[in-house]
């Protein structure tokens, strides 16, 4: 049985991919400080706390699938960005496709759960 958020597998699938983007960034040019890696670190923070918000709204099913499809909103954002920084060749094609497939692969259980949200909501 899960008890908070923070073991739910999709939460630490967007955390650990947060988190390798937070790194990576780091490399990026401090021109872009406060444009692309503002953006890109914000949507990805963005995935893990609009997972958590949707798990404290399991009271109300329509509130719980809206914070998910934030979550999942985000997720593809991140994507943007990451094609972005690969086009302008601040990431490498490998990170990119790597965090890229992380984020579909968090996309996909936030489909899920979406699509399965009576299983996941509060009687």
């Amino acid at each position: 049985m899960i008890r908070n958020f923070k073991e739910l597998s999709v939460y630490r699938n967007a955390m650990d991919a947060a988190m390798e983007i937070f790194q990576v960034t780091k490399q990026f040019p401090s021109e872009e400080k406060y444009s692309m890696v503002d953006q890109i670190r914000r949507s990805s923070r963005s995935v893990c706390a609009n997972i958590a918000e949707a798990w404290r709204k399991r009271r109300y099913e329509a509130s719980f699938v809206a914070k998910l499809s934030d979550a999942e909103s985000e997720a593809s954002e991140t994507q943007v960005w990451l094609e972005f920084a690969n086009r302008c060749h601040y990431l490498n094609s490998l990170t990119t496709e790597k965090l890229d497939d992380a984020y579909d692969h968090v996309v996909a259980q936030l489909v899920s759960m979406i699509e399965k949200s009576n299983k996941w909501v509060l009687k």
